[in-house]
């Protein structure tokens, strides 16, 4: 298909901006929890499906280069369609379509298969075909997301339980620690500190709160943003080891606290147990270990499993050292 003749900015610019509106159309269409297809109870066109976080961007990408390329350029083909989607996602913000957990989670795949576009546009431009054939494969990249879409919905959506685990050594005793981690009290600012997973919009820590002793007790853990946590005691160990189930109190999350597509007990994540145990190394000197069990049900688990468990480790670290810090300073 011959190109319009226009100067290099021009033609970049028609290129940028065909990648933009294709990437806001498609996420317009796409709908958070689906279609349900009549008689069917599947998601057609789901915004967490592969159709839709892996060909959207590609689309996008070929599209960028197809209509923006006035001159051959392999560098140009890798990196030029980044800037539209990146301009795409600023819309998205801006537009209230998707919030910032989710785009900074998105962005690397977005870089990726944006560039696997540009780089297949640019073949199909080098390629020795006719017009007609070439006008054909850009309409069949451009639909492609909306055909494969309803074929997904076909295939059960998997589900993977993930665990984080971390750990922090502690000069304090046994005793010392298990007082801070049966109940939390109210954590200051001034206790606050940096965190990457509340830089993505995450929620920090506040307290928690137990009601009872051993076994069947029932722990209360806030979060900022009207977050609960209800964790029902499944195992206690004084001074060793304390085990729970975990529970959001969904009905009371407001809906401005995390964005919908990961919402702690929705339907595509969900935290499921955590365990605290106490490894004495001396009589002043522990290593305290946590670990949380996650339910990832996405389109695309293999990708989202690495943003789960690392963001999951950074939080849980987060409290630890408040934990550390607070057991040290209380000796």
């Amino acid at each position: 298909m011959s190109s319009p003749r226009l100067s290099l900015p021009r033609q970049a610019h028609l290129g940028l901006a065909v990648g933009v509106v294709y990437g806001l159309v498609c996420r317009l269409l796409f709908n958070t929890k689906g279609y349900p297809s009549e008689g069917l109870n599947k998601e057609l066109w789901a915004i967490m499906s592969l159709s839709f976080t892996f060909l959207v961007p590609m689309a996008l990408g070929f599209l960028v280069i197809w209509f923006g390329e006035s001159e051959k350029s392999w560098v140009r083909r890798v990196f030029q369609p980044w800037l539209a989607g990146i301009a795409f996602m600023v819309a998205a913000i801006a537009f209230h379509l998707e919030g910032a957990i989710c785009v900074y989670v998105w962005l690397p795949l977005v870089w990726f298969m944006s560039s696997l576009g540009g780089l297949l546009a640019g073949a199909l431009r080098d390629a020795r075909a006719s017009d007609g054939s070439k006008r054909l494969c850009v309409a069949a990249v451009a639909l492609l997301p909306f055909a494969a879409g309803p074929l997904e919905s076909l295939r059960e959506r998997e589900t993977e339980i993930r665990t984080a685990h971390t750990s922090i050594e502690i000069a304090a005793s046994p005793a010392q620690v298990w007082r801070q981690i049966r109940s939390v009290p109210r954590i200051t600012e001034a206790e606050h500190g940096p965190s990457w997973s509340h830089r993505l919009g995450f929620p920090r820590p506040t307290e928690a709160v137990l009601e009872g002793t051993g076994v069947g007790s029932v722990r209360y853990a806030r979060f900022e943003g009207d977050v609960l946590f209800v964790e029902k005691v499944t195992e206690w160990e004084e001074n060793k080891r304390l085990s729970f189930s975990i529970a959001a109190d969904t009905k009371n999350i407001p809906p401005t606290t995390f964005d919908e597509h990961v919402t702690i007990g929705g339907p595509y994540f969900d935290v499921l147990h955590g365990t605290y145990w106490i490894e004495a190394l001396g009589p002043d000197r522990v290593v305290l270990h946590l670990s949380s069990d996650q339910r990832l049900s996405t389109g695309f688990n293999f990708y989202s499993q690495w943003w789960t468990v690392w963001l999951m480790n950074d939080l849980q670290s987060y409290i630890l050292r408040i934990i550390k810090a607070r057991a040290e300073r209380d000796r």
